[in-house]
């Protein structure tokens, strides 16, 4: 079995992405992994080059500046490093998403035990998006709790966005893919970064989406969107978090919930009265 682990990155360092923790957490489970590196103003490039690391295979690419519709950029740069892949299945991780040392060999057994079934398109990861600082971490379902990550590299699919995987069934409808649960997490530190970068990266990536997002000055959320995180983080990206994350974060009980988030109070309601999952799936299970 042969697994690629792949991603998109451009402007990392600038931005505050922990993109080489992200790439060493993957590293022991991937025969290689592909990184397609859009020209950058920052040292993304030579710090990915000073990796030295045989595995590593980057690939630069020029970012299309006129495709401006729902972050599709984004899918052009995710499917640049997915085509390359030559693994039996490919594995994404984006440049915020770090895997957990102790989860490796339950996520090389989960590829193991599906590789010769068909029916199984992909496997699905738990998420824990961190938000504020490390402490903290995102319960309401306007998360996604569940995503796939790793997909058979001989299924035909696409990537509207970099988020999610549509699969094509005879080149004439598409559908998510069929997928088995992995049973670990996948560690989100996107939220979490140090509010400079953030503000930085709010202020480059909104033309992707066709707006502009206003100007960041802190981590404001609705306090029952979020629950203490009692477990432990991946030893790889410590460091990082030591350094370069916001850590002083506390919700704050005063917050004035907005529409969007009023309504996710009411869901997470009815999820505890009736014990649904109402965040949004990318997926069908076929395990």
């Amino acid at each position: 079995m042969k697994v690629s682990g792949f991603s998109f990155l451009r402007n990392g360092s600038l931005l505050g992405y922990p993109y080489l923790e992200s790439i060493r957490s993957a590293l022991p489970i991937c025969d290689e992994f592909v990184i397609a590196v859009g020209a950058s103003d920052d040292d993304t490039l030579e710090r990915l080059r000073a990796l030295d690391e045989p595995k590593l295979r980057i690939i630069e690419t020029q970012w299309n500046e006129q495709m401006q519709d729902r972050g599709y950029v984004y899918a052009q740069q995710k499917m640049i490093a997915q085509f390359n892949c030559n693994g039996h299945w490919a594995f994404y991780l984006e440049g915020d998403e770090v895997l957990h040392e102790r989860d490796l060999p339950l996520i090389r057994a989960a590829m193991e035990k599906h590789l010769d079934d068909p029916a199984v398109e992909a496997l699905v990861f738990d998420y824990h998006h961190f938000f504020g600082s490390p402490d903290w971490v995102a319960v309401s379902p306007g998360w996604y709790r569940r995503a796939p990550r790793i997909i058979r590299n001989s299924v035909r699919n696409y990537s509207p966005d970099g988020l999610f995987f549509v699969v094509m069934d005879q080149n004439k409808r598409g559908r998510y893919p069929r997928a088995a649960a992995v049973g670990v997490p996948i560690y989100h530190y996107g939220h979490v970064r140090s509010i400079a970068a953030m503000r930085e990266k709010n202020s480059r990536v909104g033309k992707y989406w066709q707006h502009d997002h206003p100007l960041f000055t802190g981590y404001r959320i609705d306090p029952q969107a979020l629950a203490p995180f009692t477990g432990d983080h991946p030893e790889v990206v410590r460091d990082w978090l030591a350094k370069e994350a916001e850590t002083a974060y506390t919700p704050d009980p005063d917050h004035p919930p907005s529409k969007r988030e009023r309504r996710h109070r009411w869901m997470m309601r009815l999820e505890r009265r009736f014990g649904w999952d109402l965040s949004k799936k990318h997926y069908t299970l076929a395990r």
